[in-house]
């Protein structure tokens, strides 16, 4: 059985959210428009408990906020992502909108696989997995045909995009 950390929690709604995009370094390799409207989703999302995020947890393709554990800092960080069911796994593919590098996010689980997700009012653990060459290939298609602006990354980096699954835990 794997072992999640207590410590590892999801703000509650109205509590401060540790942003990773208001950081310079980050601006600097997130074009701006993608960075406020991911700012923003946040922010709303947490101000709200969720309310305003239209999709739900059984949905096939939504919006959620990921956090995971800063692999330098320790401390907690959040992204929202777009993502799509497979089985009772949630998968994200780490396009860090087409840039040449792996996003913080990817590198933060791959140290610590141990995850909060958030959707709408749930919450749960999950542990990350980055999905092997076959299922990559089989989700990032299903990705792209639900979301079809993902393909752009693609065509944008010289980089594999990983896809990675989210199982949750108990």
């Amino acid at each position: 059985m794997i072992e999640v950390s207590r410590e590892h929690t999801f703000p509650r709604p109205g509590e401060k959210i540790n942003l990773c995009y208001k950081h310079k370094r980050w601006r600097n390799i997130m074009p701006e428009k993608t960075a406020k409207l991911s700012m923003f989703s946040l922010i709303l999302y947490n101000l709200t408990g969720g309310r305003i995020q239209m999709n739900d947890a059984q949905d096939p393709v939504g919006l959620f906020a990921l956090t995971t554990t800063g692999r330098k800092s320790g401390q907690p960080r959040t992204v929202s992502l777009i993502y799509i069911k497979s089985g009772s796994a949630y998968a994200v593919a780490a396009t860090n909108a087409g840039r040449d590098k792996h996003p913080g996010w990817y590198f933060n689980l791959l140290s610590n696989p141990q995850v909060m997700v958030r959707i709408k009012k749930q919450h749960f653990k999950a542990v990350a997995e980055t999905a092997d060459p076959a299922q990559r290939k089989q989700l990032w298609e299903q990705l792209v045909e639900a979301a079809p602006m993902f393909a752009r990354y693609e065509r944008t980096t010289s980089r594999e995009i990983p896809m990675v699954l989210l199982r949750p835990v108990e």
